[in-house]
């Protein structure tokens, strides 16, 4: 082979290799680095995962409160653990595994118009890079609709359900301290929950709330309406950690033996 042509072939794989690597920082800068890739199970996924991701707060907000008392200061706190999680069932089940994720658009609209980012197209390049299903919701009843109607749930049922977002004991706090300070304005709160079908879910579905306090009285309900335990904490969660939230000690997981005593 030619000098000519040797020097041809290098400057081409050159050029590929600095797109890959621009396109990995990209993403880097916004997320933070992806998960370790690890090798891809051979157990088949028998139904849907869906992740619902509420709202952000706005900074002109929750800066008028005192800072121990202050919400997302970071825009992703229920965006990258969700996308952390759609890696792990990727890595879990390959890439043919059913992911629908469920995102409060409006909050992140104002936040957008906040932080002068364009939040909306980073969401956007999740779906685009792990190719799974976008559903943008805008109302509480969004999310039962989709668990009833948003697949032919006779052929496609549900395997798992996960949320990630702002609660209380009893409510997803599906926007809270965007539009008005410290207040929800949109949420589903446990007595719909009787408006799930339960035939919707696998017997063995997984279902898992991060929100704080909805292992108090709103897992109960989720189990009574749709037949499916859902692990949820006593206490608060934390998501600085923007891979996993954790439970506040003294808090736990409803699924543990721990107890927790409220202060008076």
């Amino acid at each position: 082979m030619s000098w000519f042509y040797q020097n041809k072939i290098i400057l081409v794989l050159t050029g590929i290799l600095t797109v890959l690597l621009s396109s990995t920082e990209k993403s880097s800068a916004i997320f933070g680095r992806s998960l370790k890739q690890s090798p891809v199970k051979t157990r088949m996924s028998r139904g849907e995962f869906i992740i619902l991701s509420g709202g952000t707060a706005l900074r002109k907000w929750e800066n008028l409160r005192k800072e121990k008392y202050q919400h997302d200061r970071w825009w992703g706190n229920f965006i990258r653990p969700a996308r952390a999680r759609i890696q792990e069932l990727q890595n879990e089940y390959g890439n043919q595994c059913e992911i629908t994720w469920l995102v409060y658009k409006p909050s992140y609209e104002s936040r957008s118009n906040e932080d002068g980012k364009p939040l909306i197209s980073w969401i956007e390049s999740v779906r685009d890079k792990y190719k799974i299903r976008l559903q943008w919701i805008s109302k509480g009843e969004d999310i039962i609709n989709y668990i009833n109607n948003g697949k032919d749930r006779a052929k496609t049922k549900i395997a798992g359900f996960e949320y990630y977002g702002h609660s209380n004991r009893h409510a997803f706090l599906i926007d809270y301290s965007n539009r008005i300070i410290g207040v929800s304005t949109v949420w589903l709160q446990e007595e719909e929950l009787k408006r799930i079908n339960r035939s919707s879910f696998l017997r063995k579905s997984k279902c898992i709330s991060y929100g704080c306090n909805t292992g108090e009285s709103m897992a109960k309900k989720w189990r009574k309406s749709t037949g499916i335990s859902m692990r949820a904490a006593i206490g608060k969660t934390d998501y600085t950690n923007p891979l996993k939230p954790t439970v506040v000690s003294p808090g736990y997981w409803n699924d543990s033996r721990s107890i927790f005593k409220r202060k008076k």
